[in-house]
């Protein structure tokens, strides 16, 4: 189970990604992205987690959207 700061810590990780590939911060819902990333760590681990963030960023995908991410993870 991940302790309550782990989802943000990642959320913010997603942030700084997407500020340097981007130029400009996300729009998000922390408070709504925090349970879905909780849920990331549960399944995977907060190291792994982190992991596939910072790979996800290395991918050809267009805008990096944070429930584009969660979608290929559920997938």
């Amino acid at each position: 189970m991940a302790n309550e700061k782990q989802p943000y810590v990642l959320i913010g990780l997603y942030e700084l990604l997407y500020s340097e590939k981007y130029g400009k911060k996300p729009r998000l819902n922390k408070f709504r992205e925090k349970w879905a990333m909780q849920d990331v760590i549960d399944s995977v681990g907060f190291d792994r987690a982190k992991d596939l963030l910072v790979y996800y960023f290395k991918t050809n995908k267009s805008g990096h959207l944070l429930s584009f991410f969660f979608y290929i993870f559920y997938k």
